[in-house]
Protein backbone atom coordinates (compact mmCIF):
# COMPACT_ATOMS: atom_id res chain seq x y z
CA UNK A 1 0.00 0.00 0.00
CA UNK A 2 2.83 2.41 0.88
CA UNK A 3 4.27 1.97 -2.23
CA UNK A 4 1.08 2.56 -4.70
CA UNK A 5 1.21 5.75 -2.46
CA UNK A 6 4.35 6.84 -3.06
CA UNK A 7 3.91 6.02 -6.82
CA UNK A 8 0.93 8.04 -6.93
CA UNK A 9 2.84 11.13 -5.02
CA UNK A 10 5.23 10.76 -7.54
CA UNK A 11 2.82 10.54 -10.51
CA UNK A 12 1.51 13.78 -9.47
CA UNK A 13 4.31 15.66 -9.08
CA UNK A 14 5.59 14.60 -12.51
CA UNK A 15 2.23 16.25 -13.84
CA UNK A 16 2.52 19.19 -12.26
CA UNK A 17 6.20 19.69 -13.47
CA UNK A 18 5.32 19.04 -17.14
CA UNK A 19 1.98 20.90 -17.17
CA UNK A 20 1.16 22.91 -14.53
CA UNK A 21 -1.57 23.12 -12.09
CA UNK A 22 -5.01 21.48 -13.38
CA UNK A 23 -7.61 24.71 -14.09
CA UNK A 24 -9.59 23.38 -10.63
CA UNK A 25 -6.89 23.87 -8.21
CA UNK A 26 -7.39 26.92 -6.61
CA UNK A 27 -4.37 28.43 -5.36
CA UNK A 28 -5.57 30.84 -2.19
CA UNK A 29 -2.70 33.86 -2.08
CA UNK A 30 -5.12 36.06 0.17
CA UNK A 31 -2.78 38.61 1.99
CA UNK A 32 -3.06 39.88 5.29
CA UNK A 33 -4.80 43.10 5.82
CA UNK A 34 -3.46 45.59 8.06
CA UNK A 35 -4.85 48.34 7.27
CA UNK A 36 -8.35 49.45 6.95
CA UNK A 37 -8.04 51.57 3.34
CA UNK A 38 -6.90 47.91 1.95
CA UNK A 39 -10.25 46.74 2.16
CA UNK A 40 -11.67 48.97 -0.17
CA UNK A 41 -9.17 48.30 -3.13
CA UNK A 42 -9.78 45.13 -5.34
CA UNK A 43 -6.80 43.80 -6.06
CA UNK A 44 -6.06 41.10 -8.59
CA UNK A 45 -5.60 37.09 -8.09
CA UNK A 46 -2.25 35.80 -8.39
CA UNK A 47 -2.00 32.62 -10.74
CA UNK A 48 0.28 29.91 -11.22
CA UNK A 49 1.17 30.14 -14.74
CA UNK A 50 3.54 26.77 -15.79
CA UNK A 51 6.78 27.81 -17.58
CA UNK A 52 6.56 27.46 -21.92
CA UNK A 53 8.87 26.73 -24.42
CA UNK A 54 9.60 29.29 -27.65
CA UNK A 55 8.44 27.54 -30.79
CA UNK A 56 12.30 27.90 -32.19
CA UNK A 57 13.57 26.26 -29.10
CA UNK A 58 11.71 23.34 -28.56
CA UNK A 59 11.78 22.55 -32.42
CA UNK A 60 15.36 22.60 -32.58
CA UNK A 61 16.32 20.82 -29.71
CA UNK A 62 15.39 17.62 -27.83
CA UNK A 63 15.72 16.09 -24.52
CA UNK A 64 18.14 13.02 -25.61
CA UNK A 65 20.17 12.06 -22.22
CA UNK A 66 23.11 14.79 -22.31
CA UNK A 67 23.59 15.91 -18.87
CA UNK A 68 26.87 18.04 -18.83
CA UNK A 69 28.50 21.16 -20.09
CA UNK A 70 30.88 19.23 -22.50
CA UNK A 71 27.97 17.41 -24.30
CA UNK A 72 26.51 21.20 -25.34
CA UNK A 73 26.96 22.47 -28.60
CA UNK A 74 25.81 25.79 -27.30
CA UNK A 75 24.41 28.34 -24.56
CA UNK A 76 21.15 28.18 -26.06
CA UNK A 77 21.24 24.42 -25.84
CA UNK A 78 22.66 24.02 -22.47
CA UNK A 79 19.86 26.36 -21.38
CA UNK A 80 16.72 24.40 -23.45
CA UNK A 81 18.37 21.01 -21.16
CA UNK A 82 18.44 22.48 -17.63
CA UNK A 83 14.90 24.25 -17.67
CA UNK A 84 13.29 21.58 -19.87
CA UNK A 85 15.04 17.61 -19.16
CA UNK A 86 15.40 15.74 -15.96
CA UNK A 87 18.57 15.17 -14.31
CA UNK A 88 20.97 17.80 -15.82
CA UNK A 89 24.36 19.01 -13.89
CA UNK A 90 25.04 21.85 -15.97
CA UNK A 91 24.37 24.14 -12.86
CA UNK A 92 26.38 23.30 -9.88
CA UNK A 93 26.00 26.96 -8.02
CA UNK A 94 21.85 26.57 -8.95
CA UNK A 95 21.74 29.99 -10.25
CA UNK A 96 19.91 29.44 -13.49
CA UNK A 97 22.59 30.22 -15.48
CA UNK A 98 24.05 26.76 -17.15
CA UNK A 99 28.18 26.06 -18.21
CA UNK A 100 29.29 29.66 -16.70
CA UNK A 101 32.73 28.53 -17.40
CA UNK A 102 32.36 27.33 -20.89
CA UNK A 103 30.36 29.54 -22.25
CA UNK A 104 31.57 32.66 -20.23
CA UNK A 105 28.21 33.52 -18.88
Amino acid sequence: MKKIIFILIIAGGWYVNKNGWPDFVQRSNSPVITNASLLSTPTAPTSFKPRTNSPASASSFRCDGRQHCSQMRSYDEAVFFLRNCPNTKMDGDRDGVPCEMQFGR
